[in-house]
């Protein structure tokens, strides 16, 4: 099964982002500790060192939705940086060190590599167009088309006997996190799945073994 992460490919991005993490102050969290709750204010961003960060938004009841995870050199937090309050929560997914750094040294940085505000502009422009397919998908695609649809998208290619396991061990309830439903519709819509030979679970591992119907 894969296990481990790809390792990271140096880029001009990366480089601007290691050099950002350099000036913070570098924290550790644990896991299930909220770095950022959604509608406070606050002025820092947070670049991941080590572990994962899960952003998400969450209702009265106690429903949530995973807006999106987030590994090493990738940062959350930009979006409070015009002042205005935090839009989402964010919390460890796992272990993890992030190195914190404040609005005042972004935009020191910026002011000395202008270069780098394109390609914060570029992942803010991305954000903005998953957070609107998310609400499409939310709005438009049952849960059992969210389910393939994320399910896909988490597989790795076609080994050699042309079953394709996810990228990574996932829980019923991450992934009912991941389409906004309840974890026992997901387990319903797993088992279905699993009894009609169209994935495996194997040690806890989700492994696609054909096409995944468009419908059920």
């Amino acid at each position: 099964m894969p296990a481990s992460a790809v390792p990271l490919v140096s880029s001009p991005t990366n480089h601007h982002i290691e050099a950002l993490a350099a000036l913070g102050v570098s924290r550790r969290y644990r896991r299930g500790a909220l770095l950022i709750q959604e509608g406070d204010t606050g002025d820092t961003l947070f670049i991941v060192l080590q572990g994962r960060l899960r952003a998400f938004v969450s209702d009265n009841q106690g429903r949530e939705l995973t807006l999106g995870m987030y590994g090493p050199l990738e940062y959350v937090g930009e979006m409070s940086l015009d002042g205005g309050p935090r839009s989402a929560n964010v919390e460890a997914a796992e272990a993890c060190t992030c190195s914190v750094v404040s609005r005042a040294t972004l935009l020191d940085y910026i002011a000395t590599h202008p270069e780098f505000a394109l390609e914060l502009m570029a992942r803010l422009i991305r954000r903005a167009r998953l957070a609107t397919d998310s609400a499409r998908s939310v709005a438009l695609i049952d849960v059992y088309g969210r389910l393939v649809r994320l399910l896909n998208e988490m597989a790795t290619a076609p080994d050699a006997q042309g079953e394709r396991p996810l990228k990574e061990r996932v829980t019923h309830q991450q992934l009912a996190q991941h389409l906004a439903c309840s974890r026992e519709m997901v387990s319903r819509l797993l088992k279905d799945l699993e009894i009609g030979g169209y994935i495996a679970v194997r040690e806890r591992w989700i492994v696609l073994c054909r096409p995944l119907p468009a419908r059920w």
